[in-house]
């Protein structure tokens, strides 16, 4: 196989019309690095995000100079840690517009939320016969926990069709309404694989309608646009630190008040009780009654950080740089001959792009790429739903952050013109 070629990254972020990066590069120590030799291009943000200094650092320092359990301590370093764990879910709390600091439970990350919901509401609140209403495009996991909830208590999964371009088929979404009365629409807010961001406040309102709960699988948005849950109206919105700046092992379940209060417990241990007697148990206060054992407190931190950060970029700049990027690659790739992209159209879109090209398979094509020092996602993205509803058994992904530039999409388009020249052969 031939030799793949190198776009000079750093010479092209200065030339004409070239869409910079949002956040200082020299904030995030890993854009250093050269794989095999290249400097690294790193196009798969939607798995997880690269960390600035100003996390590492925040994180680094507090388990230097604070680090303690929790809550129970009567002594300087765990009053220090308490304050900084909960502090944290004040940051969080503020970040999304939450009622109230108590809406906010820690959970290991947007998995774990959905599954919290799924075995506490639902198995209290479901009954045979009752319906959850699903898109095509969601995650798995917001696939697999309804599909158990709905095993433990004989109801139903029913899924909303997605179209050709990649969007919810509303006419269908209003005709399973009607005819299904959901007790819950679980309805992803930006599709991992397509980019395609739904109209969430027209789904939450027509559910709302019917008397149906709506959950939001935020992983996708919360780190790439404004999220605002008393605007969106939503029930309970889910998403996670390492998609957003943070570490990995904490994420976040925001419920509204009146429901949390009214679920059991989750995980039974430490912390989540009020008092424990051998005939029986009773409950702490919200958030803490979901929060069993000793909790990823240093993470906490981390994700913390990570919201001061985006705080001060500004999630509607982070917006406005995420389409603008996304309607230049989407502008680009379309020069290349065998190429198909998924999804809608810019507008519409987040910072994520799924392609094909050829008959090249998107393993092969991604293995090819990253002797180019560019990474991209290769597979079914944890949504083989949806690649069945293409008839496809994998994509390439390409997505987009606060440090990404067009010179990265020039440098990948470039990659990918050499691809369809090594694999000519």
């Amino acid at each position: 196989m031939a030799n793949t070629t190198h776009i000079d990254v750093a010479a092209q972020a200065h030339g004409a019309g070239a869409i910079g990066s949002l956040a200082p590069r020299e904030d995030f120590p890993i854009l250093t690095r050269e794989i095999n030799g290249k400097p690294l291009v790193y196009l798969d943000s939607a798995a997880s995000a690269q960390k600035p200094r100003q996390v590492l650092d925040a994180m680094d320092a507090f388990t230097r100079t604070s680090y303690a359990n929790i809550h129970r301590g009567a002594y300087t370093l765990s009053e220090e840690a308490t304050s900084a764990y909960e502090g944290a879910r004040k940051k969080v709390a503020r970040f999304i517009n939450a009622r109230s600091v108590r809406e906010v439970i820690w959970t290991r990350n947007t998995t774990e939320a959905i599954n919290l919901v799924a075995r506490t509401w639902a198995d209290a609140n479901l009954k045979s016969g009752d319906a959850i209403l699903l898109t095509e495009m969601e995650h798995h996991s917001n696939i697999v926990p309804w599909q158990l909830a709905a095993a433990r208590t004989g109801a139903r999964v029913v899924y909303v069709p997605i179209t050709d371009s990649g969007e919810l088929d509303m006419a269908a979404f209003d005709q399973l309404l009607a005819a299904e009365r959901p007790k819950l629409v679980a309805v992803t807010h930006m599709s991992n694989v397509l980019g395609t961001l739904p109209p969430v406040q027209e789904i939450i309102a027509r559910a709302h309608a019917i008397g149906a709960l709506v959950l939001l699988d935020a992983a996708q948005s919360v780190p790439h646009l404004p999220v605002d849950v008393r605007v969106l109206d939503c029930d309970f919105l889910a998403f996670s630190s390492h998609k957003m700046l943070g570490p990995s092992g904490i994420g976040v379940l925001w419920g509204r008040r009146e429901l949390l209060e009214a679920m059991p417990p989750f995980l039974g241990g430490g912390d989540m009780i009020r008092e424990v007697h051998l005939d029986g148990s009773t409950w702490n206060d919200l958030p803490w009654k979901f929060e069993a054992g000793t909790p990823a407190i240093t993470e906490a931190v981390g994700l913390g950080a990570a919201v001061d950060y985006l705080s001060a970029l500004g999630m509607q700049r982070v917006r406005e740089h995420e389409h603008a990027l996304t309607a230049y690659a989407l502008d680009r790739l379309a020069s290349i001959p065998g190429l198909i992209v998924y999804g809608p159209p810019a507008e519409r879109r987040g910072g994520v792009i799924s392609f094909t090209l050829g008959d090249i398979h998107p393993h092969d094509l991604a293995t090819l790429l990253d002797r180019d020092g560019i990474a991209v996602r290769a597979g079914h993205h944890c949504a083989q739903p949806l690649m069945e509803r293409y008839k496809l058994p994998a994509t390439a992904r390409a997505s987009f952050y606060v440090y990404t530039t067009s010179a990265e999409i020039d440098a990948l388009a470039e990659a990918l013109t050499h691809a369809n020249e090594v694999f000519a052969f």
